[in-house]
């Protein structure tokens, strides 16, 4: 990927105010791309916004709840409105507290909510971004997945359940825009640690063990670069044969044997 491939490129990041978004947004504006970060969070939105002024970077704020069609129709009309096309959709809006206890103990509207934000709402962005998409030279649309899709720990139906939702929804997407040349692939992130990338009144100075640490091959917890770095290649040019597939970015976590 040549540096100036993303000069003038229009890219749409879903949860892009906090977190592995807010990384991948500072990234992505970096690398000279006309970046839109949307959130639920109208207060973590504004900070974004300031924080990445103050890299000497511009991103825009749309508010947005990806789990409500009207607000999904209304940012990509914004979008287009503004941009006329774009060239990559990165779907990262989600609940990321995976667990909710005992079945038993489970409130069902904590699993629909769940389900309407990360699996439901990549599908409506990816559906209202379409037409956008389809006018540019290399269109790509990018999904959050997670390491949670194909392992788990005991109470976290509804996390797993939507990303393993969202990993047979970017295959089948991958298969079904060949004819708007849309590539369409996930990275499933293992542990990141986003402490310094929250809004101000939930961040954190993160402290981790030597066991914490030693559970990843690599020796040290992820960071959203880790991420931002794999997205830049796969939403570019670079990766125009890869799509319908996942990269898992986890420092190994996943395939290390541990016996406890």
């Amino acid at each position: 990927m040549s540096n100036t491939y993303y000069t003038n490129k229009n890219v749409l990041i879903t949860g892009g105010a906090q977190g592995i978004g807010l990384g991948m947004a500072l990234a992505f504006a970096k690398a000279g791309a006309n970046t839109v970060i949307t959130d639920k969070d109208e207060e973590a939105g504004q900070e974004a916004v300031q924080r990445l002024e103050q890299e000497g970077q511009k991103v825009i704020f749309i508010h947005c709840d990806v789990s409500q069609e009207q607000e999904v129709k209304a940012l990509l009309q914004q979008v287009g409105e503004k941009y006329k096309q774009l060239d990559t959709l990165i779907n990262n809006a989600g609940i990321a507290d995976p667990f909710v206890g005992p079945l038993q103990e489970m409130d069902m509207a904590v699993f629909d909510r769940v389900l309407a934000v990360n699996l439901r709402g990549p599908l409506l962005c990816a559906k209202y971004a379409l037409p956008l998409l389809a006018k540019a030279e290399h269109p790509a649309i990018l999904n959050i997945s997670s390491t949670r899709a194909f392992m788990s720990e005991p109470n976290t139906f509804p996390y797993s359940a939507s990303k393993g939702g969202l990993e047979a929804l970017t295959h089948s997407l991958a298969v079904s825009l060949t004819e708007e040349r849309v590539r369409v692939n996930a990275v499933a992130p293992g542990w990141i640690e986003v402490g310094e990338w929250q809004k101000q009144s939930e961040r954190y100075e993160p402290h981790h063990s030597k066991e914490d640490k030693a559970q990843h091959p690599v020796g040290r917890i992820g960071m959203p670069e880790d991420i931002a770095e794999a997205a830049l290649f796969l939403c570019s040019d670079k990766a125009g044969f890869i799509t319908g597939q996942t990269l898992t970015i986890d420092g190994g976590m996943t395939v290390k044997m541990i016996y406890g």
